[in-house]
């Protein structure tokens, strides 16, 4: 059977990525989090005092993008890739509130999502493969034969990000998640440079009041559909 590549576009914490991964894991295809490799970057920009008062510094981090590199490494004993900046794992460290608050900035220079678009592009090349993201269906994979659109009520997406960075043992308040995410949308959907949209032809997925097997079954059924059209 021919392979297929799934395009998963949305809002921040509408659980793309548990999607995805699901999606990933039974379909026997790669996985890849876009949204890491930009986090990625913001991470190096942090550790490189290339961010100053929450500001890029722009000429810094688009000046050392080809010393910037990113790769997904799959461990078996999880069942899962993470993310690795030049030879480190970095997947803990990405995750935080520090990278989630100046992410959006990052991703808004154009020489960074030249780059990353790049490096996705050259992943999916053979199909095969499930990413998540912003402009996946939109700019990165036009002719993806699956897209899907995420979105969510924003007090249950905040909730959802709460619950999550609780469970792993950070302090944050609900206010500080729900203004992170708030200015995050409206980044995303303003930004000059790819910004958040639903591809005309992908399949919006509300998932406010769905659990996670549900939401699973719908992208799945999706999926096999398109997998027999194929």
């Amino acid at each position: 059977m021919n392979k297929i590549t799934i395009a998963i576009d949305g809002y921040s914490s509408c659980g793309k990525s548990t999607l995805a991964k699901q999606l990933a894991k039974k379909l026997g295809y790669s996985y890849i989090d876009s949204g890491a490799m930009y986090r990625a970057v913001a991470l190096w920009a942090l550790e490189n005092k290339a961010i100053e008062n929450a500001v890029p510094d722009t000429e810094k981090i688009i000046s050392n993008l080809d010393s910037i590199k990113i790769e997904f490494r799959f461990h078996p004993e999880i069942q899962a890739s993470q993310t690795y900046l030049n030879g480190r794992n970095i997947e803990k460290e990405i995750r935080g509130m520090a990278v989630s608050e100046i992410v959006s900035k990052i991703s808004s220079i154009k020489e960074v999502r030249q780059k990353m678009v790049a490096l996705q592009r050259k992943f999916g090349e053979d199909k095969g493969v499930v990413m998540d993201g912003r402009d996946i269906g939109s700019v990165v994979f036009p002719n993806a034969e699956l897209k899907l659109f995420m979105t969510a009520d924003p007090a249950i997406r905040a909730q959802r990000r709460y619950d999550e960075l609780k469970a792993k043992g950070t302090q944050v308040s609900m206010e500080e998640i729900a203004e992170n995410l708030r200015l995050r949308d409206y980044e995303d959907t303003t930004r000059k440079e790819n910004p958040l949209i639903k591809a005309t032809d992908a399949v919006v997925l509300d998932n406010t009041h769905l659990t996670p097997e549900q939401q699973f079954s719908t992208a799945y059924k999706l999926a096999e559909e398109k997998l027999v059209a194929n």
